[in-house]
């Protein structure tokens, strides 16, 4: 198969070739992939896979630049989301509620995102992907009709891909790079909720542990060192690719706090003009929330909205943070210090996943103890790169 480059534009050239000759994972059904479009189709579909399989209900994946920026199971629509995307949260169906969930954990990343789908593709899906900024979708089918409607988006150039569900990976992968090939086995462990056995203090209710057990889905297919945030089956946050896990700690923490204060009464007034997109009024919010506005965005801001901005101050913002509570934290690797405990109780965390085996565990424990925080030890590592 040509994609239309590689990494780069500049980057000619590019091929995508079955391991097994003429048995090909997926397929194109409309447009022409690049380098990038393949690596996020490829992950995101294993991602809704696997999630929709371990948890039983469909799944969603909102991706960018070969990770995710939100996921999540099919559940309730708030008004927030409902009234962000122009949709009837009564009667939302289940995947389409998957898809708005994920993209609604992280909206300022999920634009032009790459989504991916555990169930077939219904016309509901197809007709909101019409209308948000989306580069292309994958999902193991598509009801009648709705391929015709997708490739008309984006003047044609959208992409719709189709998963082989019975194809089976070969046990050993590869790639090559500067000249040499690095071959290693596949990682073919099953997630479960077993992993999570291993509870170190705290009781683990069955809703975290399948918080828990989605988080540890999602960090598979994340670039390390990643770690995420979850609630009531969706993520809040997700910090991936970080040197330093603390970072991604604190990177995750600050969107779940984004997310949480987009439902904010302040937040929810603000009164936009009509002619104000979507994307531009989640940014607006996004900026609003992060208050340290400069007196040019502060201006733009209020020519942008209909009446003037209400209030936020720190307080308010304090008290509403916390509101926050029950999260689920799981980190792809073993949490080196308590620090990374320390900076998840302030975001509203209650149950965490990790590893284990760090020469500090104990502290990690004992941090996990003097915050009341449930603790579970899965022992497997869940690195990605």
């Amino acid at each position: 198969m040509d994609l239309r480059y590689g990494t780069n534009p500049q980057q000619q050239a590019a091929a995508a070739a079955p391991m097994r000759p003429g048995r090909w994972p997926v397929r194109v059904l409309h447009g022409s992939p690049s380098y990038i479009n393949m690596l996020d189709a490829l992950n995101s579909w294993q991602l809704v896979s696997e999630a929709g399989k371990a948890l039983r209900r469909p799944a969603a994946t909102s991706f960018k630049h070969v990770s995710p920026a939100g996921a999540a199971l099919s559940g309730p629509v708030d008004d927030v989301t409902a009234e962000l995307y122009g949709i009837d949260r009564a009667s939302v169906g289940a995947l389409t509620s998957a898809y708005l969930r994920a993209r609604d954990a992280d909206p300022k990343s999920s634009y032009g995102d790459f989504a991916a789908v555990s169930h077939p593709v219904d016309a509901e899906l197809a007709e909101l992907l019409t209308r948000v900024v989306c580069d292309g979708i994958i999902a193991p089918g598509y009801a009648p009709g709705t391929v015709a409607a997708l490739s008309k988006k984006k003047n044609g150039r959208f992409l719709v891909m189709e998963a082989d569900e019975t194809y089976t990976p070969p046990r050993h992968e590869a790639r090559e790079v500067f000249g040499l090939r690095l071959t290693q086995q596949r990682d073919e462990v099953t997630l479960s909720t077993a992993l999570l056995d291993d509870v170190v203090c705290g009781t683990l209710p069955a809703a975290a542990s399948e918080d828990l057990l989605l988080g540890l889905v999602v960090l598979r297919y994340t670039q390390s060192n990643s770690v995420c945030y979850l609630r009531d089956g969706a993520t809040l946050g997700i910090g991936a690719g970080q040197q330093s896990r603390v970072d991604c700690t604190r990177l995750a923490g600050a969107k779940a706090d984004t997310w949480w204060l987009r439902r904010h009464p302040a937040v929810r007034a603000l009164a936009f003009h009509p002619d104000i997109r979507r994307q531009d009024r989640i940014n607006w919010q996004i900026r609003f929330i992060e208050g340290d506005l400069t007196p040019d965005e502060s201006l733009r801001l209020s020519e942008a909205l209909s009446t003037p901005a209400p209030e936020l101050t720190a307080r308010q913002r304090a008290t509403w943070l916390a509101g926050l509570d029950k999260v689920a934290f799981v980190s792809d690797g073993a949490l080196p210090f308590r620090d990374n405990v320390d900076h998840a109780h302030r975001h509203g965390v209650r149950y965490i996943a990790e590893p284990g085996g760090s020469i500090r565990f104990a502290e990690v424990r004992d941090a996990c103890r003097e915050h009341q925080i449930t603790l579970a030890r899965t022992g497997l590592r869940l690195f990605h790169h």
